[in-house]
């Protein structure tokens, strides 16, 4: 039983960690139209802001709180100085977030190397699931992945701000005649998605290594997951890092990392192939 309940747990911690990175991506693109092309880099920022406090003499757990805060304040800087210049021409924001990628990417390098660093666990220890030990931190991980996306699902559906949020994805224009605020939704949207980045960097920084070029290995991942689930929508990316995170760390586990990216990809062409719109778009739910 362990041999099968231990990588079904690593997977469900990877689906939940793609969500969260996921969900930044998706917000961002439904609220803004605007697709981020260095959100991997904010996931790779918030591992490097646990890296620094650990390394000033902090706690790995202040590391966990500051870097969504900190990568968050440095979002709504890029948004008011670099994002909100291009809102209206798509091809532009993905140049201009491309290239802030790449200068993210090599002043982290030109600070810490390019090699890789790495943090402790914040809490050491096991506990005895499914007849064999599991780390208590990785449960740690799922219980604040969990946590967060419930707290974005309930300011979205039970919110009157998470409304007018709602009212801008599906028609921007009209929400601005009823009176929303639309360029206070853009700043707080950008802020939000980047913050989830970084909490999904900093939540993993004790578990990979943290170096210049993590972000890729996340960025890939979770505009899979929004092509597959279906875009326009807050809940579809779910579905499709369900589908992306399960099949990467599964085939993982019984082939090779290598072959699981060539599956992954394979897989998502199919379903894309088969779902132009995304898997829930064809049910009619772009929520």
């Amino acid at each position: 039983m362990a041999a099968l309940f231990i990588p079904l747990l690593d997977s469900l911690s990877f689906i939940l960690i793609l969500m969260l990175v996921a969900l930044g991506l998706a917000v961002i693109f439904g609220l803004m139209n605007v697709i981020n092309m260095a959100h991997g880099e904010f996931v790779m920022l918030g591992a490097y802001v646990v890296l620094v406090l650990h390394q000033a003499g902090l706690s790995v757990w202040f590391g966990l709180l500051a870097a969504p805060i900190m990568v968050g304040l440095f979002g709504l800087m890029v948004e008011m100085l670099l994002v909100r210049r291009v809102y209206t021409r798509l091809l532009d924001t993905i140049l201009a977030t491309w290239g802030l990628s790449l200068i993210m990417r090599q002043g982290v390098t030109l600070v810490f190397g390019p090699g890789s660093h790495s943090v402790p666990k914040p809490i050491d220890g096991s506990v005895l699931l499914g007849g064999a030990d599991y780390p208590v931190y990785r449960l740690v991980v799922m219980a604040t992945t969990l946590f967060v996306v419930g707290a974005t699902f309930w300011f979205f559906f039970r919110t009157r701000r998470g409304l007018a949020a709602r009212a801008v994805i599906a028609n921007r224009d009209m929400a601005a005649c009823l009176g929303v605020d639309t360029r206070a939704l853009d700043r707080m949207t950008f802020a939000f998605g980047t913050a989830a980045a970084g909490l999904a960097g900093a939540i993993m920084a004790p578990l990979i290594s943290i170096d210049p070029q993590m972000g890729i290995g996340f960025l890939v991942p979770s505009f899979l997951a929004i092509l597959v689930g279906g875009l326009g929508s807050v809940v579809a990316p779910f579905a499709g890092a369900g589908i992306v995170g399960g099949a990467q760390t599964l085939v993982s586990t019984v082939w090779s990392p290598v072959a699981a990216e060539v599956v992954v990809l394979l897989l998502a062409i199919v379903l894309i192939r088969l779902f132009p719109s995304g898997i829930l778009a064809i049910r009619g739910r772009q929520i």
